[in-house]
């Protein structure tokens, strides 16, 4: 008898999780894993610019102006996972088009423009964000978005 495998989805969301545990983000840990023809080519998770220090070691600014969860996002010293999976691929010479982006949060307006623009076509997410405008941004460049069923 043999066992039931994972799907590719199971497990790059799987490997998606595993990023997000690398985050020093005090408020929301998130992974991401772009991938193209079922081989992963970039992942990155949310954290403090490099060579910056880490939230963890000098607070948060947004908890301490109690800015709300989808709101005022310039207001963060971290990049968001989406955006070190997209650099990765540039700082590789990696191209992502056509490719899907595995992340344990809905993409923000700011990572949805970037993943829009680098040719992403799919993405697989777990967990929502309030940002109805990177739904519609999404869904006008013809992004399939697709929730993944949370652990």
């Amino acid at each position: 008898m043999s066992k039931k495998r994972p799907s590719w989805d199971d497990i790059f969301m799987q490997k998606a999780r595993i990023m997000a545990s690398r985050s020093s983000c005090l408020r929301r840990q998130v992974g991401a894993v772009i991938v193209l023809n079922n081989r992963e080519i970039a992942s990155g998770y949310n954290g403090s610019v490099a060579g910056t220090p880490h939230c963890e070691e000098v607070g948060c600014k947004r908890e301490e102006l109690n800015i709300p969860s989808g709101e005022r996002q310039e207001i963060c010293r971290a990049i968001h996972a989406e955006q070190n999976a997209i650099l990765q691929c540039a700082l590789t010479g990696v191209i992502p088009t056509g490719g899907t982006l595995y992340t344990t949060c809905q993409p923000c307006v700011t990572c949805a423009k970037l993943i829009a623009n680098v040719g992403i076509k799919r993405i697989v997410f777990e967990g929502v964000y309030p940002d109805s405008l990177a739904r519609e941004i999404l869904k006008e460049a013809g992004i399939t978005l697709e929730s993944y069923p949370q652990a």
